[in-house]
């Protein structure tokens, strides 16, 4: 029976990328659906997105493209489109995003499987209850972070995690909690920053009279707020407009870059650059 394969690569940019990988794919009944490609003349890398069906198994496949991927120094990732990746969500008291991916994953809209919500408040069990998935209140200090940390880590292992999202999850993870997970963790934000770091980020806007409020997705680093975008959206605002109504604007930006950003990564179609990100959209 024919698969549904995605094959994802990097490497240094040179002639006759395209033609391995479709020669490859051809010599093995693969049927290409869509194909996506980058040359990056700054770091001077070529990136690559192949959906495609096969009768060749995943493993197959693997196997196979080793040594393609190793002629042509590429970093690659070949995946099953029927394997779906598991999610867990980390939140505080703010629940507008998890909210909004409650409601995703379960019309399907976000291709994945939603695990389980952690929160170190116990505010959002009322939502995960009604969506009947699993949460688990772990309260943090300042004295308790790497114990809190830890059993979070456990949870990720316990439900074979594949990506962790900080659905405005308010507290800072450690360079250890983030090295650990590198690579497959995603964080919301407003896009103020640094302009209005701190308490009440939209108040400070609304004091400075901005006329344009934005959301930012990204990978989750060492460096806070400063990991590899993924996905930013925008709205105008005017001088007729509340703090409060700022706030509303913004959750809904938000909860809408958030849900874009986690798709696009569980649909395989980011590739790091660096510091940056190249999205197949």
């Amino acid at each position: 029976m024919s698969g549904e394969y995605i094959l994802i690569l990097s490497c240094p940019d040179r002639v006759g990328i395209v033609h391995a990988v479709a020669g490859f794919l051809a010599e093995r009944g693969g049927n290409i659906k869509h194909s996506n490609q980058f040359s990056d003349p700054g770091s001077g890398r070529f990136f690559m997105r192949v959906q495609f069906t096969c009768d060749t198994s995943v493993a197959g496949l693997r196997v196979d493209f080793a040594a393609v991927g190793a002629a042509f120094g590429m970093e690659w990732e070949l995946h099953d489109t029927t394997a779906r990746q598991r999610v867990l969500v980390l939140v505080s008291k703010q629940d507008h995003c998890l909210n909004d991916l409650l409601y995703r994953f379960r019309t399907g809209a976000i291709p994945g499987e939603l695990t389980a919500v952690v929160s170190n408040h116990p505010d959002a069990r009322v939502l995960t209850d009604a969506a009947g998935v699993p949460f688990h209140h772990l309260p943090v200090t300042t004295g308790t972070k790497a114990e809190q940390e830890g059993r979070i880590l456990e949870l990720v292992e316990f439900y074979r995690a594949d990506v962790v999202v900080l659905a405005r999850y308010m507290q800072v993870l450690s360079d250890d909690f983030c090295a650990k997970l590198s690579g497959r963790i995603i964080n919301i934000h407003h896009s103020f920053l640094p302009s209005f770091k701190g308490a009440r980020p939209y108040h400070q806007a609304y004091d400075r009279g901005v006329k344009i409020i934005g959301a930012t997705t990204h990978y989750v680093t060492a460096d806070l707020d400063e990991g590899p975008i993924i996905e930013q959206e925008i709205a105008r605002v005017d001088h007729a407009m509340s703090p409060s109504e700022l706030v509303a604007v913004g959750r809904d930006l938000e909860s809408l870059v958030l849900a874009r950003g986690l798709t696009w990564h569980l649909e395989h179609r980011v590739v790091m650059n660096g510091g940056r990100t190249v999205v197949f959209r």
